[in-house]
């Protein structure tokens, strides 16, 4: 009788591997197309023991398993893994073998503190600053990059040894992120199968792991709010949500206003529908930061819906908008509905904060017809700060081809004549009022 070798967690890990490529043949998912799911050649026992004694570290199991069972860096999460050759470039020698200082649910003022030479001296030295951040970074290997300043590293040593840190630059207040898996191989496992089961893996490793039933029940049994924070922030990366875990979501935003907004999310995330009566509780609501909640998930879901409703809510809620953030996520919306007039925004282009203004010109730039009002064109120019105004308006709008705005466009002719972009622009309004080339040179 013959008895099937027992399946390990390697061979599952190559058995995925090829599924991932077959599910994602045109290398949609981030990072994909520069790994293309092939890994390097593996390492040797030999290899990997030399390179153990002259680096003085002897590397987690699980990663040391990959290097010589799987691959010597190449397919993996964010831009794919390093070779080890690669990784331990990137810290000192004598630093990978030091004890890693960092710790999950590091405090901010412990960071904060770790960090003070490398953020607030500006009299510090090349090699103590070096020093510094190999503090930070001693005891660790960066396995790869997620792009601009984020790299994802491995602790080789102390309590936490063979997790896997995502690290970015040395911000005060935000330590670097422990994912949650215990080890090397269950996190690289998590993210095969989450590019298997289609779920959206933009910022993999960040959020809970989990089936939707799973992240519920964590949810539902969490000792804090921050667990349940963490437990709804979870679904983010499944693209859509089944229909108990929407009703889930409705209970869950009409019992915790603490998890209101995010429920609301993740429910018109799959559904501007389903979440429309909820949605339009948040915009009805007297906090301005529910109302710019509310804008935000039209703005991220609602490009195939009917936001007609939505749209007439917004409109009446003109005078309600006192900040430039508001006012812009405002403009997002109302602009891929062609509901925005030079009218209606007409107390935002004459506001007297130039950033209210400058937003308000922004939004507006797609209006049609704004000859025909001019005057609020004048009126804008009417302010303290005129060569600011018309460099926003000159900027998104061209030149208004009106005659009563001709003065305006003289006075700042001198600065724009000699840039070939801007001319054109003003040559152009010329020709449209069936003026000469050079009405603006005259005296």
């Amino acid at each position: 009788m013959l008895f099937r070798k027992k399946e390990t967690q390697l061979d599952r890990i190559k058995y995925k591997l090829e599924k991932a490529m077959q599910k994602d043949t045109a290398f949609l998912v981030f990072g994909a197309s520069s790994h293309q799911y092939k890994v390097d050649r593996k390492l040797t026992q030999k290899e990997l023991t030399q390179w153990q004694v002259e680096n003085q570290v002897t590397l987690p199991e699980s990663y040391a398993q990959f290097l010589t069972e799987v691959g010597n860096g190449g397919a993996g999460p964010y831009y794919g893994l390093y070779s080890i050759g690669k990784a331990a470039s990137y810290t000192a020698s004598h630093a990978l073998h030091s004890k890693c200082v960092l710790y999950p649910e590091m405090t901010k003022e412990d960071w904060n503190h770790l960090i003070e030479p490398l953020i607030r001296d500006e009299d510090i030295s090349d090699l103590e600053y070096e020093a510094a951040r190999e503090r930070v970074l001693g005891g660790m290997l960066c396995i790869g990059t997620q792009g601009c300043e984020y790299d994802m590293y491995l602790i080789l040593e102390g309590t936490y040894r063979g997790k896997v840190v995502y690290t970015s630059d040395f911000h005060p207040d935000h330590p670097f992120f422990f994912v949650y898996e215990e080890h090397f191989l269950d996190w690289y496992e998590r993210w095969l199968d989450e590019i298997i089961l289609d779920y959206d893996i933009t910022w993999f490793g960040s959020r809970m792991p989990g089936d939707e039933q799973a992240l519920i029940q964590v949810y539902q049994n969490a000792a804090n709010r921050e667990m349940e924070t963490k437990a709804l922030e979870g679904m983010f990366k499944f693209k859509k949500v089944t229909q108990p875990t929407i009703e889930f979501l409705i209970s869950a935003a009409e019992q915790s206003q603490h998890d209101r907004s995010t429920a609301i999310q993740l429910i018109c995330k799959t559904s501007i529908d389903a979440g429309r009566e909820l949605l339009l509780e948040l915009m009805h609501s007297e906090r301005n930061e529910d109302f710019l909640q509310a804008l935000n998930i039209l703005n991220w879901y609602g490009k195939s819906a009917d936001l007609t409703e939505f749209i007439q809510v917004i409109l009446q809620s003109l005078d309600r908008v006192q900040d430039p953030e508001t006012l812009r996520h405002v403009g997002y919306v109302l602009e891929s509905s062609g509901a925005i007039t030079l009218q209606n925004f007409a107390p935002f282009l004459c506001h007297t904060d130039p950033n209210i203004q400058t937003a308000a010109i922004y939004a507006a730039r797609n209006c049609s017809n704004k000859s025909e009002e001019w005057e609020i064109m004048e009126q804008m120019l009417m302010g303290s700060d005129q060569k600011e105004v018309l460099k926003h308006t000159i900027s998104y709008w061209g030149l208004i081809p009106h005659e009563k705005l001709l003065p305006y466009y003289k006075a700042v002719w001198p600065e724009y004549k000699n840039q070939p972009h801007f001319r054109e622009k003003f040559i152009d309004c010329l020709k449209e009022l069936d003026l000469r080339d050079d009405y603006f040179d005259e005296q």
